[in-house]
């Protein structure tokens, strides 16, 4: 059971004590907090998750104690906040995010990690981070997201952990600076990929392929998957999306040169963005 799925178990039953230890019914407990019978059994069985508006009506009925409600609110918190959006990442911070991030890596010991349109977060070089981060935040968050992010890297010294990184060459091309900028980034990821605990993977784009993943992902160990997207950034923990992005990132991986193939490619794009100049 992942920590989701207790969670969730957790406040469906801490919601059905606070009732039967009320002694009124599902119908009076409905009416009073004016939600359906309905609503109020899939909220107590688990297969729907509350508002916060839900259980303070429900507190409400209920007559319950302050602890209970703020328990209950507390763990529907912690299911909402797995699924947050751009707006509210950055208005926490985005370097919260790498914090929370960061915590999941030291916990893994086997990283796996997939872009089609970026280079991969533990590859970037500090420049090519600010260009990333300063997108949408001020200098101040910006600076505070790449000095986290730069704490993160040294997780790759430690090999005892494995990392396996696959990126197409369409994300290794997506120019975010100066030709000069982008050709020292395909340097680092060569540098970075002669560590002994790193895999680094890249898909040519002469290369015919069979898949059309939509999204980048980050895969810990066989237990958890944050996936991302232009509005939101996700934490998954069921075994069967878990299965789904593990058996993707396996046919990804077919594809990808590795080793002395992919420096190969990497010295070749690094040579095409020095042409370019500044």
């Amino acid at each position: 059971m992942g920590v989701q799925d207790f969670q969730r178990d957790e406040l469906s039953r801490l919601l059905r004590e606070m009732r039967e230890a009320s002694s009124m019914s599902g119908r009076e407990v409905a009416a009073n907090a004016d939600i359906s019978q309905s609503k109020l059994s899939k909220i107590e069985n688990g297969m729907l998750l509350p508002t916060f508006d839900d259980i303070n009506a429900l507190a409400r009925a209920l007559r319950a104690e302050d602890g209970q409600r703020e328990k209950a609110l507390g763990l529907l918190g912690a299911l909402r906040e797995e699924t947050e959006s751009a707006r509210v990442i950055l208005k926490r911070g985005a370097y919260r995010q790498q914090q929370k991030i960061s915590r999941i890596e030291a916990a893994t010991t086997l990283q796996r990690a997939f872009d089609l349109g970026a280079v991969i977060g533990l590859l970037q070089t500090p420049e090519y981070m600010r260009r990333i981060f300063g997108r949408r935040m001020s200098d101040q968050e910006r600076d505070k997201a790449v000095a986290v992010r730069l704490e993160r890297l040294s997780v790759l010294e430690d090999e005892a952990k494995r990392f396996v990184f696959v990126m197409t060459e369409g994300a290794l091309r997506w120019r975010a600076g100066s030709g000069e900028m982008m050709a020292e980034q395909m340097e680092h990821v060569a540098e970075i990929s002669r560590r002994p605990n790193v895999r680094v993977g890249i898909i040519p784009w002469t290369r015919e392929v069979h898949v059309f993943p939509g999204h980048e992902f980050h895969i810990y160990d066989d237990r958890a998957a944050i996936t991302a997207t232009e509005t939101a950034t996700a934490l998954i923990e069921d075994p069967r999306d878990i299965s789904t992005y593990l058996g993707l990132f396996s046919e990804l991986e077919s594809l990808a040169a590795f080793g002395d193939a992919a420096r190969i490619e990497l010295v070749r794009i690094a040579a095409d963005y020095r042409a370019l100049g500044t």
